[in-house]
């Protein structure tokens, strides 16, 4: 069956690949299996095989789709710049439209999230289970869960909504991406954030119409959601001269908007990771090198 959403993968995005193989040694689940069809080319050749009527879009092809981690290493090592993440996350859109399974996971990742209340207290009700042991009366995948989290804080103060001058001269307005879990999961990174930008030069915002980034929902086939999302957020930052994410899953979803939504373009153009910011304000003089003696840890997400 050929695709046929507004978010499928265009012959332009698959015909890019040139099947090279120089993903290959950075795709997790091809090193671990060895397996074209769970390699990123391997998927391509699938999705293109789809599109061209050769195959079904039956379980098998559903399973390849499935496998994949989505976290877009191939994409950094691609020398043709084959939009790999857009393209499966618009094959799961199609599969999204077809199948059922799923569903409510997808309702889960592309509306419940972007409730900020429910978000919450969704939290502090997780958080007084990991104290009470209260997850033995979970049900079982529940349980797993919940027992993998590090322990959640009982309250977190929101920063939504709320505005922080510079430190020093102002040299711009940075606003800051809240997130669905962030906020509530770890604020203290929020207010790191925030305290750094100020020092940089920054007037910080956080606007308070917002929402989630959109990227869990895109990546699960929610794609319709994933627009919703987006066009809400291209709305809530304008007028920022830089909007900062402070998790790179998110931060990479927001310089594809362009993909999502009108004016999207804008918005991602606009897009820095902190570290980026830092590393600028650095350069320019407004932050301090650090010259201690002691080790510093920097996680490299692949995301970013």
């Amino acid at each position: 069956m050929p695709y046929s959403t507004p978010y499928a993968p265009t012959p332009a995005e698959l015909s890019a690949c040139i099947q090279c193989g120089l993903c290959l040694p950075h795709c997790p689940t091809f090193r671990l299996t060895g397996d074209e069809a769970a390699s990123p080319r391997g998927r391509l050749a699938a999705m293109s095989a789809v599109a061209e009527g050769i195959v079904a879009m039956d379980d098998t092809f559903a399973e390849m789709m499935s496998f994949c981690l989505g976290c877009r290493a191939c994409e950094a090592a691609c020398p043709s710049l084959v939009p790999y993440g857009r393209a499966l996350e618009g094959v799961r859109a199609e599969l999204a439209t077809h199948r059922t399974e799923g569903r409510v996971r997808r309702v889960a990742l592309g509306r419940l999230l972007a409730m900020r209340p429910l978000v919450w207290l969704a939290t502090l009700a997780a958080a007084v289970a990991q104290r009470l042991r209260g997850d033995r009366w979970l049900p079982r995948r529940l349980r797993s869960g919940l027992s993998g989290l590090r322990v959640l804080p009982w309250r977190t103060r929101s920063t939504v909504g709320r505005e922080y001058p510079s430190i020093g001269e102002e040299v711009g307005t940075a606003a800051l991406l809240a997130g669905c879990v962030m906020g509530p999961w770890f604020g203290d990174v929020h207010l790191a954030t925030i305290s750094v930008l100020r020092r940089a030069g920054y007037r910080v915002v956080v606007p308070e119409g917002q929402t989630c980034c959109g990227a869990l929902a895109a990546h699960d086939g929610a794609a319709a959601d994933a627009e919703r999302l987006a066009r809400r957020n291209v709305a809530a930052f304008a007028g920022a001269d830089v909007v900062v994410a402070n998790a790179a899953g998110c931060g990479a979803h927001l310089k594809d908007y362009a993909h999502w939504a009108v004016g999207g373009d804008d918005l991602a153009s606009r897009t820095r990771d902190v570290t980026e910011v830092v590393a600028a304000a650095i350069e320019d003089g407004r932050l301090p090198r650090f010259s201690g003696g002691d080790p510093v840890a920097v996680q490299d997400p692949c995301h970013l």
